[in-house]
């Protein structure tokens, strides 16, 4: 008996790229603040300060050799970076990480200067063996995965050591993954393939209250870190973030589309018995041709009224026109819309032509809606889901 047998690897991604010209100016923003714990944060910092290859580093007329995930810096440098107030706290830091065995440090200089190790810098990083000029504000360093795990289960998470987390488990264009092809996804990698996230998941994980979460979210939405995608009842929130495929790609960032990511993961789509979500679309009822066999629906649970059908294809043309299809800007293009299925199953099958009155541009499109049962949805309501094959 012949057999076909298909192969497929699955790669875990076990460590981030980090770019130093990206977390300098992570350092630098004031807006984060560090109150909590940050020991991701700090030790990231140590990350982004270590050598690739041995370089000669003169300090007050001494020149210190330094090799490979290794560097040198003056105490209060350290106290800066870390933004505390008092060397000793920068001291303590470093007490802890080196008991912890991520890194190793000593005093020099009569204790003004510290030399510190980064412990699995060449499990994680290339290790090179020859001399070379270190710059610290270009290039990138590689982060493990595991280690940020660790870190971030150490208490109640700062904003900083939480932006990190963010970043670190960003997913872009993985056909694994919903949602990654529509921008940089956060994916805390739960096997689940899904993105999708609750307040209390997030509270668990950063051991803080749901209510920061909230407001923490909220936060760095306005100033322009993430993108927020939230969903009603129990379905959880999707994260995407801003600036990271200039950051990691050096190409333009996407534009987010709540209602494009609601068709991609398939949570409910409120729409209102008042007409209101009618009203606030350019596309006028004439435009749109319902196909005789759909207004056997009836009012009933377990089908989809017309008015709400009349919605659906609003959404899905609002949709479609932020995707760049410009038929669905123009006042003249008609919408049709084909039962495909006899509406007695859960889910109900539409068929959607879209043409212009030119007769040369004509596209085509399944609909699947999935009404939500009277138990998840108000009294003499229907909540329809939409899927856009």
């Amino acid at each position: 008996m012949d057999y076909q047998i298909e192969i497929k690897q699955i790669v875990d991604y076990p460590r981030c790229r980090i770019y130093r010209s990206f977390f300098r100016d992570l350092m630098e923003d004031r807006n984060i603040r560090t109150n909590g714990s940050s020991y991701l944060f700090y030790y990231m910092v140590l990350c982004s300060f270590a050598n690739f290859r041995s370089s000669n580093r003169r300090i007050e007329g001494i020149s210190y050799l330094i090799s490979p995930g290794e560097w040198i810096c003056t105490l209060s440098d350290l106290s800066e970076w870390f933004r505390v107030r008092f060397q000793h706290q920068a001291l303590a830091i470093l007490d802890y990480l080196q008991a912890e065995h991520y890194i190793s440090y000593c005093k020099l200089a009569r204790g003004n200067l510290i030399k510190f190790t980064i412990s699995d810098w060449k499990e994680n990083n290339t290790w090179l063996e020859y001399n070379y000029p270190c710059a610290k504000d270009i290039g990138f360093f590689f982060f493990p995965i595991s280690i940020a795990h660790e870190l971030i289960s150490l208490g109640r998470c700062s904003e900083m050591d939480i932006v990190l987390d963010l970043w670190l488990h960003a997913i872009y264009n993985d056909t694994q993954i919903q949602g990654s092809d529509i921008g940089p996804v956060v994916y805390f990698r739960n096997s689940t393939k899904n993105p999708l996230i609750s307040y209390s998941d997030l509270s668990s994980r950063w051991g803080i209250s749901k209510a920061s979460v909230s407001r923490l979210l909220n936060k760095l939405q306005g100033i322009g870190y993430l993108s927020l995608v939230s969903f009603s009842g129990r379905h959880g929130s999707v994260i995407y973030l801003c600036n990271y495929l200039s950051t990691m790609f050096a190409i333009s960032d996407v534009m987010i589309d709540k209602e494009e990511v609601s068709m991609t993961f398939k949570v409910p789509i409120h729409i209102p018995d008042d007409n209101s979500v009618l009203d606030n679309t350019s596309i006028r009822d004439e435009q749109i041709v319902i196909d005789a066999s759909i207004n056997s629906v009836s009012d009933k649970i377990s089908s989809v009224s017309e008015s709400h059908i009349r919605a659906v294809i609003k959404k899905v043309a609002g949709i479609l026109a932020t995707q760049g299809l410009s038929c669905c800007e123009c006042p003249k293009t008609v919408y049709k819309l084909y039962s495909l299925s006899d509406c007695k199953g859960s889910e109900l099958n539409y068929y959607l032509s879209i043409s212009c009155p030119d007769g040369k541009t004509h596209y085509r499109f399944e609909i699947a809606l999935h009404p939500l049962d009277a138990a998840r949805t108000k009294p003499g309501t229907t909540t329809p889901e939409g899927r856009l094959a």
